[in-house]
């Protein structure tokens, strides 16, 4: 953990991911690392249709700025502070973007929330943390907590 220069925190449901965020970035401060927080909206059930969706277009791209501001949000105050923090969000299937990003990163740590699916989560994020896991090319802080509230910041 030592050499720990680069750390990706995965956010799925960016209104639960302010708890990984906040122990990423407790995990980064201590090892003096480049943090990066990481959302990958799937698509991969638009893919395959022929047929016109022009106004689904419009509010995916309203989402996927939503989801941008919502984590910089979650970020800013780590900025201002002087800390290596940037925010991506992608879009694709979540364990081969959060894969590729990784190797092509060189990225040493992955900090994930583990949690109990709600049946919406399960439809949502469905066993992409199982798949990651099994297929990481680096170390994983896998973190069992609950949904985070607002202003809870972690100390390493």
């Amino acid at each position: 953990m030592e050499n720990t220069k680069k750390i990706l925190a995965v956010s799925w449901v960016t209104q639960y991911c302010q708890a990984t965020v906040c122990a990423a970035i407790a995990v980064a401060n201590r090892f003096d690392a480049e943090l990066t927080v990481i959302h990958v909206v799937d698509t991969q059930l638009l893919q395959g249709w022929n047929l016109p969706f022009k106004f689904h277009e419009a509010e995916h791209q309203k989402e996927l700025e939503r989801i941008r501001a919502e984590l910089n949000t979650i970020v800013n105050r780590e900025k201002k502070e002087g800390m290596k923090v940037k925010t991506v969000v992608k879009e694709g299937n979540p364990v081969e973007e959060i894969l590729k990003y990784v190797e092509k990163e060189k990225i040493d740590l992955v900090v994930l929330r583990e949690h109990e699916k709600s049946r919406l989560e399960q439809f949502m994020v469905g066993s992409s943390n199982d798949e990651i896991i099994r297929k990481m090319p680096c170390s994983i802080l896998l973190l069992k907590n609950e949904p985070s509230k607002k202003g809870v910041r972690f100390k390493a």
